[in-house]
């Protein structure tokens, strides 16, 4: 592995936008442009256009195409309609999480699979060493495409003005190619902000072509280029968990709340299965920890790694906390034990550079959209 940081496709757009620019996953991306906080609130209210083109696509074809992801991933691929998209796990054979993916149906025999930027080469490993006993083939198609994400309640007019794809039609969690701006895209309605919003792939090529049609395009919505910075207020917001965080090789999908996620009615073996239906049992019996929401009653900024504590004892730890801009207090999420996990327990407070700091536990997510 270099050291020398990846550029994406948009690098120069960035940087004539004067982005503030942060090492992430070995790539060099925006982390904002001008306001995290002006950023985050044009998402919640207008739009906001995202680069991530530092996440992993991975094609998976082939006639047992399926049967290699069913066999790999935690979820049931094989009830992922054409054109679909589904949220799943990759987990050790221990139940460990290695990451968690989105699975889209491209075609009959055709899975292209999202991995995060920091597990992408895991991911390919792993999903290859598994696939090897099936009539299936593995790309890496890293470098294939470019993704560009419009988020927000203005995003579908501001799309719709430079598609003719049937954005109406286009569910939650569905995928459709068309073509945008003049450019080939597969049109996805998914995000990470806990908005209505679409990422868009594109080859790297055409991504400035399209960033620049949105960027004209949402002009007069409010659209505004958002960096990492926001994007990762908005998905503590949306209760929605990261890598590395909230999910690790440490937890299982159930230790992490996730349980849903995996799914044992499929037929045939998938790796982790032994392990994964142990964590359920024990999930069900008594939880050692469960992952809830705190939101500060003072302003002191809860980090990744403080200690959760009650009556002077530790009782959790923080996995991502920032102040909220929605909420105007600062948040975070914890797993906590699971006699303090009730929304409302009381005396819990994080250990903020040894100071009790006083937080109610809420239930997730801290924010809903009204649909």
């Amino acid at each position: 592995m270099s050291n020398v940081p990846r550029h994406t496709a948009l690098d120069a757009t960035h940087r004539a936008l004067g982005a503030t620019m942060t090492d992430f996953a070995g790539w060099d991306m925006p982390l904002r442009y001008a306001s995290e906080r002006d950023e985050h609130n044009a998402v919640r209210t207008r739009a906001g256009l995202f680069d991530l083109s530092h996440m992993g696509e991975i094609t998976v074809t082939g006639p047992q195409a399926v049967d290699a992801l069913d066999y790999a991933l935690v979820g049931n691929i094989g009830t992922i309609g054409l054109g679909r998209a589904r949220y799943t796990m990759i987990c050790q054979e221990d139940g460990g999480i290695v990451d968690d993916l989105i699975v889209y149906r491209l075609g009959e025999t055709e899975y292209m699979v999202v991995a995060n930027a920091g597990n992408a080469q895991i991911v390919l490993d792993a999903i290859t060493e598994r696939a090897a006993g099936f009539d299936a083939v593995v790309r890496d198609d890293r470098d294939a495409y470019a993704l560009i994400a419009v988020q927000g309640p203005e995003s579908p007019g501001i799309l719709k003005s430079v598609t003719d794809a049937d954005l109406d039609g286009l569910k939650y969690y569905a995928g459709l190619p068309g073509t945008v701006a003049g450019v080939p895209a597969l049109i996805a309605r998914t995000g990470y902000t806990g908005e209505d919003g679409f990422e868009l792939f594109v080859a790297p090529a055409d991504a400035e072509k399209l960033w620049q049609a949105l960027t004209e395009a949402g002009k007069d919505a409010g659209l505004v280029p958002a960096g990492l910075s926001c994007r990762d207020t908005l998905r503590l917001e949306a209760g929605m968990p990261l890598y590395g965080h909230e999910l690790t090789t440490a937890l299982t999908p159930f230790d992490a709340g996730l349980g849903r996620v995996v799914k044992f009615e499929k037929e045939g073996d998938f790796v982790g299965r032994a392990a994964l239906e142990a964590a359920a049992e024990r999930a069900e019996s008594a939880p050692p920890r469960k992952l809830v929401g705190l939101i500060a009653e003072g302003r002191r900024v809860p980090r990744a790694g403080f200690p959760v504590v009650a009556g002077g004892e530790v009782i959790g730890g923080v996995t991502s906390g920032a102040p909220s801009p929605t909420l105007g207090r600062p948040i975070a999420m914890a797993y906590v034990d699971a006699a303090h996990a009730a929304p409302g327990a009381s005396g819990v407070g994080v250990d903020i550079r040894g100071t009790h700091e006083p937080y109610e536990v809420v239930a997730l997510p801290f924010y809903k959209r009204q649909k």
